[in-house]
């Protein structure tokens, strides 16, 4: 790894679901990256957030996934407040999620050793793989704290947009977002034309 044009001076995160667009933590620098290996999916339960016991939202998480690549943002903290924000994160990823130290890629010359969260099979919270219109059936439903599930996704799938980043995954969980919808709204004006 080449590191020499890269700050060391602080820890860098990883954010790959909403650290890229609801950070809410303050850093000293922030930067598009990618890491190998794995992919993200929406298998994560959230009762804190974007859901509630009962009835929880869906969140990502990483997967294992050799060849494929997970674009999202790098962030580099401040040290003098590294303590504090991870504290922070410790507490807002606290429903399922575990620190892990991976290689971060912001070209082909510059990486670096950083930490990312990431929900493994084995917590509580973890719902796994499902169809994907199961999943867009659960995030429709699902509001929590944090507010609607829907504006997870959605903030998601346009924060990878902006950092023109393709997520197969995301794109079809938005699709068949859109698709139920419509059939909801069709349903909706054919009821009220009978009635």
């Amino acid at each position: 790894m080449n590191e020499t044009s890269l700050d060391q001076n602080g820890l860098w995160i990883f954010g790959y679901g909403s650290l890229i667009w609801r950070t809410e933590f303050p850093f000293a620098e922030s930067r598009p990256a990618w890491i190998n290996g794995w992919s993200r999916r929406f298998w994560q339960g959230s009762t804190d957030h974007r859901g509630v016991p009962g009835a929880p939202g869906r969140v990502v998480t990483l997967v294992e996934d050799p060849g494929a690549i997970c674009w999202g943002r790098a962030y580099r903290l401040d040290p003098r407040l590294e303590d504090k924000v991870m504290a922070q994160l410790d507490y807002r990823e606290k429903g399922g999620y575990e620190r892990d130290q991976v290689a971060l890629h912001f070209s082909r010359t510059e990486s670096l050793i950083g930490t990312l969260y990431h929900a493994t099979a084995d917590n509580e919270n973890y719902l796994g793989d499902a169809d994907i219109s199961l999943i867009a059936k659960q995030v429709l439903q699902a509001h929590g704290p944090s507010g609607p599930n829907t504006e997870y996704v959605l903030q998601l799938h346009a924060a990878l947009a902006e950092l023109g980043a393709e997520d197969e995954h995301v794109n079809e969980l938005v699709s068949a977002m859109r698709q139920l919808m419509q059939e909801a709204d069709a349903w909706s004006a054919t009821s009220a034309s009978r009635a």
